[in-house]
């Protein structure tokens, strides 16, 4: 893998990257509680549990409104791993798909164990929220390729059949390397996602994905963003499934006004190309946040997952500040979010200032230790 370039940051790009990351995790995490009430309804349950219009407004999962699954859960620990990446980085050691891995093992042992575990001292503070702790619906596919220590790869990856979208939805972080190449973006996308999703399209898909975030990080537009995600998948065996559901996505954009319908037939058997391809569309036609996620929890496919990647792409889009205030105040775990997007942002604008050859930061280094 190769190394961020060392872009110089002034304050103003400090913050546009800051909301850029806060918009990217939380609006993952909206689309997230927002689908988890229906997932697994088709339309005509949302409307018959919702009214006419279907599912507007966060509505009660897991026993409160804003509850968000194991899509989220796993994203933290993709952040997680990647400032931890940054900070092994000072001991020669440069390998981040086995510090992602080791934060999915992280995320894993959640699923296993009643609490956190102080005995671990290399948890670092994520894994000790105890609000993770909760099992929320992970699919067979995360739980086999992570029940033991054995990291898959895309020469020998976990699961070789699977092609869900769990391992394109925690790609997001990955977009927002922004001193990175995209090409080595979706490389570590790729490698991240053959640990639990083994299929070529599913970590192709992932790929794609976290290059479209990537793209939109740095200021592109949507239209452009998704062209560079071709670009990218062009040069790989194996593209072709993905390009054809992106492009099916942009060639429904100008196929009339959006509905479930539309949603439903991108979304198609609900694996990971055709769910990027429907959150794309989503972005896309999305006259704001709001109708953005509504759209893509509405229809016949899978909500949660959908909407979560709808909503990663519009934060990395617009930012925090776009995302419906209503619904942010009841997402369950909206402090943790966002006190590990602000490290994140400070990792990869000020990492030499908390650790380095000048001196670290005993705090952050608690935090997220080099081990």
């Amino acid at each position: 893998m190769g190394a961020t370039a060392g872009a110089v940051w002034g304050r103003s790009e400090q913050q546009d990257f800051r909301s850029r990351v806060r918009g990217t995790l939380l609006g993952l995490a909206v689309g997230d509680a927002l689908g988890a009430p229906v997932d697994g309804l088709g339309i005509d349950g949302i409307r018959e549990a919702y009214g006419a219009e279907g599912l507007v407004d966060l509505a009660p999962a897991y026993g409160r409104r804003g509850a968000v699954t194991h899509l989220t859960q796993l994203t933290l620990f993709s952040v997680d791993g990647l400032i931890r990446a940054q900070v092994r980085r000072d001991t020669g050691a440069w390998h981040p798909p086995t510090d992602l891995h080791r934060a999915y093992l992280r995320w894993a042992a959640t699923q296993r164990d009643w609490g956190p575990d102080l005995r671990r001292k290399d948890d670092g503070w994520l894994a000790r929220e105890e609000w993770l702790y909760a099992r929320r619906d992970p699919s067979q596919a995360l739980l086999l390729g992570l029940a033991d220590e054995t990291m898959g790869t895309p020469e020998t990856p976990k699961n070789p059949g699977e092609l869900g979208p769990e391992a394109a939805a925690r790609s997001a972080p990955f977009g927002l390397l922004v001193g990175w190449e995209p090409q080595l973006v979706a490389q570590l996308a790729v490698e991240c996602a053959a640990q639990t999703h083994g299929h070529p399209t599913a970590y192709l898909a992932a790929g794609a994905y976290a290059v479209i975030v990537h793209a939109l990080a740095l200021g592109e537009s949507l239209d452009r963003a998704v062209q560079r995600g071709f670009a990218l998948l062009a040069a790989r065996p194996g593209h072709q499934p993905v390009s054809d559901a992106l492009q099916h996505a942009l060639g429904a954009v100008r196929q009339g006004l959006p509905g479930p319908e539309r949603v439903a037939e991108l979304c198609g058997a609900g694996t990971a190309e055709s769910l990027v391809a429907a959150a794309v569309y989503c972005a896309l036609v999305a006259a704001d946040v709001r109708h953005g996620l509504t759209l893509a929890v509405n229809h016949d496919g899978p909500s949660a997952a959908t909407a979560a990647l709808t909503g990663a792409l519009l934060g990395a889009l617009h930012g925090e500040t776009a995302l419906p205030p209503a619904w942010l105040a009841e997402l369950e775990g909206r402090p943790t979010i966002l006190e590990l997007a602000d490290d994140f942002a400070m990792e990869m604008t000020q990492g030499p200032a908390l650790h380095g050859p000048g001196g670290s930061s005993p705090g952050w280094l608690a935090r997220y230790p080099r081990a």
